[in-house]
C-alpha cells in the first residue's frame, strides 16, 4: 500500500512532532514537516505532498502569503490544504477560505479530529 504524503509547516516544534507521530503511527501516511513557509514551494515540489496542513499564524511567510503563493503554481493549485491556527480572527479564516483551503481546524487538535479532516480533505478535494 502507498502512504499519503503530508506535508506539515508550523512554527511550533511541539506540533510539528506531534502532528508527524501520530499521523506515522497510523501506517497511512508519510510526514514531512517544516517549521517555516520560507522555501515551500521548492519542497512542494520536492515531496509532492497529497495535502499540507499550514499554520495560519508563523513569523516571516504567514499562512495566508503562503496560500497566494501556492496558487500561482500548478502542483500548489491541485493540493489540499488545511489551516491551523490557535490565534486566527475570523477575517483571517474567510481570506483562507477565499484563497481556496479545504479546512480550517483549530488548535489544539485531537487526532480523531486531524484524522478525519486529513480523510475528508483526501477524499472530496477535486482539481
Amino acid at each position: 500500500m502507498n502512504k499519503r504524503r503530508i506535508m506539515v509547516v508550523d512554527d511550533e516544534e511541539n506540533f510539528l512532532q506531534i502532528v508527524k507521530l501520530n499521523l506515522e503511527e497510523t501506517g497511512q501516511y508519510e510526514v514531512l514537516t517544516l517549521s517555516t513557509a520560507k522555501n515551500i514551494l521548492d519542497e512542494l515540489h520536492r515531496f509532492r505532498p497529497d495535502l499540507i496542513f499550514l499554520d495560519l499564524l508563523m513569523p516571516s511567510v504567514g499562512g495566508i502569503d503562503a496560500c497566494e503563493e501556492l496558487n500561482h503554481d500548478d502542483l500548489g493549485r491541485k493540493t489540499p490544504i488545511i489551516i491551523v491556527s490557535g490565534l486566527a480572527k475570523e477575517q483571517d479564516k474567510l481570506k483562507a477560505y477565499k484563497l481556496g483551503v479545504i479546512d480550517y481546524l483549530n488548535k489544539p487538535i485531537d487526532l480523531k479530529t486531524m484524522l478525519k479532516a486529513v480523510d475528508k480533505a483526501l477524499g472530496e478535494f477535486k482539481v
